[in-house]
């Protein structure tokens, strides 16, 4: 009985945040519905109609994506944590922890990217983890909302590959900075998700090869071959090294889950930067 009152007011002691949590992810959904809702109007690279079944679907999976897959994430890293700790050398996090947030943002940018484009592209290739990814690459439509479609555990594994290595390194941990650092990292790149997921036909001539844009995305998204293309969610840098950058002039025909028999481990591409 004592437990099941604790756990109560465990939970009622929590609600506040927890409305705090909504309210805020309900001002970021007006925001960013004010941004790319005629923008997608004006710029679409096709105009679909999107029932209203999966509309909803797709709000649903916003609010559920933006809070739970947190909350674990956050679990987690202190355990991860507290384990680098003791088995690391204390001079190494020491030495990142100490560095500036100037310089401890990009850094940390830059090591999370290679981590998110393994974590994106084992997905892809284990069949345990596509099993979840699968659920991100259904919509045949793409707008900014897919960003958050997709099954929790999936948002949980590719974050988990991306935030590991900076609370390994002391990046990122339990400090004043060593907190604001994963949750810049988290919201510079999701706040990037809904850009290159948005239904845009805009191009950014040279600046492709330097960052992730809407045509480098969709054509992540393709249902017809090339399949398995353009993993990183930021930084198109890593595609080129481990070669699987896909980018020519056109967009995908279509997009959605191909058939089995169409899928194929990545291979080096060999189109025109």
């Amino acid at each position: 009985m004592m437990h099941a009152m604790t756990l109560i007011n465990d939970l009622l002691a929590y609600l506040p945040t927890f409305a705090v949590n909504v309210a805020r992810l309900c001002v970021w959904l007006v925001l960013l519905s004010l941004v790319f809702v005629p923008l997608e109007r004006w710029l679409a690279v096709r105009k679909a109609h999107l029932p209203r079944r999966a509309l909803a679907a797709n709000l649903g999976l916003y609010f559920l994506n933006s809070l739970l897959p947190a909350v674990i994430v956050g679990m987690l890293m202190a355990v991860v944590a507290a384990a680098a700790q003791a088995v690391l050398p204390a001079a190494l996090p020491a030495a990142m922890s100490a560095l500036p947030l100037a310089v401890k943002l990009p850094l940390s940018l830059l090591i999370a990217e290679i981590g998110f484009y393994w974590g994106h592209r084992l997905s892809h290739q284990w069949p345990w983890l596509w099993h979840f990814h699968s659920v991100h690459h259904k919509p045949e439509h793409l707008y900014f909302l897919i960003n958050t479609h997709a099954h929790p555990v999936d948002m949980v594994v590719t974050r988990l590959f991306g935030m590991t290595p900076l609370y390994i390194l002391g990046l990122a941990g339990a400090s004043a900075g060593g907190s604001a650092t994963p949750a810049l990292v988290i919201v510079i790149g999701t706040i990037w998700g809904f850009f290159i997921h948005s239904n845009l036909r805009v191009r950014l001539g040279p600046l492709e090869s330097i960052i992730a844009t809407p045509a480098f995305h969709h054509w992540h998204h393709t249902s017809v071959a090339p399949l398995d293309r353009n993993f990183s969610s930021t930084l198109p840098f890593f595609d080129r090294v481990f070669g699987t950058w896909h980018l020519p002039d056109s967009w995908p025909a279509a997009y959605g889950l191909a058939e089995p028999a169409a899928s194929a481990p990545p291979q080096p591409a060999t189109t025109t930067p």
